[in-house]
């Protein structure tokens, strides 16, 4: 993935909810952007946490990027591939 951001949420098999509180606790704490990121299984829950954070709980938020990729990575039966997202928010106050 780019650059790390300073305020990323990185979703993996949590609840959902969970990273939700995550992301709106960054943006409740003054953070500008806030990057959702995610690999393989867990793209559909980045989703899910930004669409519910900015339909439920952030005013004046929205989706500023969305870049997907494909990460190479390491396993037990040597390299795969494995596509990625990472979901940028904005807050516009």
């Amino acid at each position: 993935m780019q650059h790390l951001r300073e305020n990323t949420v990185f979703v993996g098999n949590k609840p959902v909810m969970n990273y939700v509180l995550a992301v709106v606790t960054q943006f409740n704490n003054g953070a500008e952007t806030v990057a959702i990121k995610a690999r393989g299984k867990a793209i559909s829950r980045a989703v899910d946490t930004a669409e519910i954070s900015l339909n439920r709980f952030l005013d004046g938020v929205t989706k500023k990027d969305i870049v997907i990729s494909t990460e190479m990575i390491d396993t037990d039966s040597g390299k795969t591939n494995v596509s990625s997202i990472e979901i940028v928010l904005e807050n516009h106050k």
